[in-house]
């Protein structure tokens, strides 16, 4: 499935012939996993080198690979009927940026320390659509309209790719009136509970699943610390760790 969406590689590239792409795929999967160092990688396993592998993963995001994959599986998860376009959920989790880099900050919820937030909208069954990664100390109301808009199309039913869901489900935290405004716009019931008053009655029973999201996003241990200093490189893996997830949903309703 990877395969066909990997860039060629120039046919008179100087120097020595590169690792395969399937062996780097599995060294970028193996820090991904177990959230080792570059430098750390077994050459005895058949990965390359540590460097070989991130040029390759710094390669790949710039040519859209893995966000391309997960829209290729949410496409399949749409077409087995596996996806709840009647609601959406969006929530912020902070994790802590060992290096520093770009989008980091103060965490409030961490004594100040340096991190970064993963802002999530999940459909009604916890599938990730979007993930944007932004310093610790951004306000999670502030990314909810590039939420919403960061849904990639998913094809696989008949008429238009769908890009909406049909309501939005958030906490306290996403209280803004012009944002409601906005998403009404976009035919997109807010269902968000307001500052000061008690939240909605069995918000809570349908907001669970963007926990449970989050909760398997940073079971993949390189994205439970944050350690690359260039967002996009952090974002090469958030793609491939929704694509993985993405995957296994559509593997085990297949079975």
């Amino acid at each position: 499935m990877v395969e066909p969406l990997l860039p060629p590689w120039p046919e008179r590239a100087p120097g020595p012939l590169p690792v395969v792409d399937r062996l780097c795929l599995q060294g970028i999967l193996y820090v991904l996993c177990n959230d080792i160092a570059w430098q750390l990688l077994p050459l005895e396993l058949g990965f390359g080198s540590g460097q070989t592998c991130w040029r390759r993963l710094e390669r790949w995001q710039q040519a859209g690979v893995f966000d391309q994959l997960q829209r290729i599986l949410l496409a399949e998860l749409n077409v087995a009927g596996e996806l709840d376009w009647s609601r959406a959920c969006v929530d912020g989790s902070h994790i802590r940026a060992k290096t520093g880099g770009a989008d980091t900050g103060p965490s409030p919820v961490d004594r100040r320390k340096t991190g970064s937030k993963h802002h999530l909208i999940c459909d009604g069954r916890g599938t990730p659509l979007k993930v944007i990664t932004t310093a610790a100390n951004v306000n999670d109301v502030t990314q909810t309209l590039a939420l919403v808009d960061g849904i990639p199309p998913v094809a696989g039913r008949p008429g238009r790719p769908r890009r909406r869901p049909d309501s939005l489900l958030g906490d306290k935290g996403y209280d803004s009136n012009s944002h409601r405004e906005e998403l009404r716009k976009r035919r997109i019931l807010p269902v968000i509970s307001r500052k000061g008053s008690p939240n909605i009655k069995g918000l809570g029973k349908l907001r669970y699943v963007v926990e449970q999201t989050f909760a398997l996003l940073h079971q993949f241990k390189r994205l439970a610390v944050r350690w690359e200093r260039r967002t996009e490189l952090h974002d090469a893996f958030v793609s491939l760790a929704c694509a993985l997830i993405c995957w296994r949903r559509l593997k085990k309703h297949r079975s």
